[in-house]
C-alpha cells in the first residue's frame, strides 16, 4: 500500500507554530519573574560576604591589640599614640615580632586583606582610634575599625558604611 503525500502530511507529528508561540510565552513570563529574584539572591549573598568580611578583620585587629596589651608584640613594633592598634592592615597581614623571642617569630592575625565584596578591592574605610566617630577620612595614627567604601544602601535599609 502506498501512503500519498497528503496522507503523510496528516500522520507526521509535530507542533505548530501557534503551540510554539504559546511556549515561548510561557518561558518569558517565568524568566522575568525569576531574574528580579535572582539579583536580590545575588546582593543578599554579598551582604554575608561583606558581614564576615568586617568581622574577620575586626577580629585581627582585637587580637593585635590583645597582644600589644599583653606585651607579646616588641616595644619596637610599637608606635607612640597608637594606643596599642596597628598601623595599618597590612601590618595584620605581614605580622610583627614577638616580644622575648630571639628565633624571630613573626606574631601574624591576618592571611590576607579580604576583598570588598561591594568594591571588588581591598581598600577599605579605616578609623583610627583618635577620629570622630563619624568620620570619613582616616587619621593615620592607626586602625581601630574597618567600614566599605561603597556607597549603597542594604536590602534592611541601612548603609553599608555604618555596618
Amino acid at each position: 500500500m502506498r501512503r500519498t503525500w497528503r496522507s503523510r502530511l496528516r500522520s507526521s507529528r509535530g507542533y505548530t507554530f501557534v503551540e510554539l508561540l504559546v511556549v515561548a510565552g510561557i518561558i518569558m513570563v517565568l524568566a522575568s519573574a525569576i531574574m528580579p529574584l535572582a539579583k536580590v539572591t545575588a546582593r543578599r549573598t554579598r551582604e554575608a560576604e561583606l558581614h564576615r568580611d568586617l568581622r574577620e578583620i575586626r577580629t585581627a585587629i582585637d587580637k593585635y591589640k590583645d597582644a600589644a596589651d599583653l606585651g607579646q608584640i616588641g616595644s619596637l613594633e610599637l608606635k607612640v599614640g597608637s594606643e596599642n592598634y596597628p598601623p595599618d592592615l597590612q601590618t595584620l597581614v605581614d605580622g610583627v615580632n614577638a616580644a622575648n623571642d630571639a628565633t624571630g617569630r613573626k606574631l601574624k592575625f591576618l592571611r590576607r586583606i579580604p576583598v570588598d565584596p561591594m568594591t571588588r578591592s581591598t581598600e577599605w574605610g579605616m578609623r583610627s582610634y583618635q577620629d570622630k566617630p563619624d568620620a570619613t577620612h582616616w587619621g593615620g595614627q592607626n586602625v581601630f575599625d574597618v567600614y566599605t567604601t561603597f556607597d549603597g544602601t542594604a536590602l534592611d535599609g541601612t548603609k553599608y558604611r555604618d555596618w
